[in-house]
């Protein structure tokens, strides 16, 4: 039997690990030199004067802009491709093998080839999220289809259903839960491919960018506040959207 924490549970568990790694990193800047490790104070207040400036915000809209685009490109085709694989079989097992293929090669090393056929730009990244964010969305589905129990399959075509109200009224409500999962593990794909594409393509302003301007300066408050930034952001992006929207599209299994 699967045990479910209260809400109240889960956000104490979250503040109690949220401690220990400021914990960990507040004995470590004692150990070590500021310049190797500033404290935890430093940079906070760093952090703060970060906020209130306008390069920052540009840098964050910027990340935000194309982890949105790319983000929501791989849901679009992994979702759509995932559930025309449960009627095209054939189709489905052609894509879920180029995906076992393709998924191997970490979305980072596309990133030479995109520049030399696209130039420096924001549709490089872009191309990297959403590579990066596909693979999962779409073998969630994929997989989810394959469970659907066929009597329901059956039965909807007994009624006269066509390829689209099978999609639209078995497959899709049957896969919901590991629809979402899947979208939820496509974040933090993506997530972690836009700092990445940030850091080494160098273009524009981008939280990733400006980690790597911190490291190449020797900046180390920088590079623990831009660390410091992506890691409250992530979680921050997946609590407010994806889990309100899991709670909302799965209210009958939180009642």
């Amino acid at each position: 039997m699967q045990v479910r924490l209260s809400g109240y549970r889960k956000k104490l568990a979250m503040a109690l690990a949220i401690v220990f790694i400021l914990l960990l990193w507040q004995v470590a800047a004692w150990f070590l030199p500021d310049f190797l490790m500033p404290d935890v104070p430093t940079v906070m207040a760093r952090l703060w004067e970060e906020i209130q400036s306008p390069n920052f915000r540009a840098a964050l809209w910027g990340s935000l802009f194309r982890l949105g685009t790319g983000y929501g490109a791989a849901l679009l085709f992994g979702i759509g491709f995932g559930l025309i694989g449960a009627v095209l079989f054939f189709f489905r097992e052609v894509l879920k093998s180029a995906i076992i293929i393709l998924q191997s090669i970490p979305s980072i090393a596309w990133v030479p080839l995109f520049l030399i056929l696209m130039g420096f730009g924001n549709l490089p990244i872009i191309i990297v999220v959403a590579l990066a964010a596909f693979f999962p969305a779409a073998l969630s589905v994929m997989n989810a289809t394959e469970s659907v129990q066929q009597v329901h399959v059956s039965a909807a075509r007994v009624m006269g259903a066509t390829r689209w109200d099978l999609l639209k009224r078995v497959y899709l409500p049957a896969v919901m839960p590991e629809l979402i999962t899947g979208a939820q593990l496509a974040f933090g794909n993506a997530w972690r491919a836009l700092i990445s594409a940030e850091m080494l393509i160098g273009f524009g302003k981008g939280l990733g960018r400006g980690l790597a301007y911190a490291g190449e300066t020797a900046d180390m408050v920088g590079v623990m506040t831009g660390i410091l930034t992506i890691a409250i952001l992530a979680p921050l992006i997946d609590q407010l959207v994806l889990e309100n929207m899991k709670h909302r599209l799965l209210r009958y299994q939180y009642v």
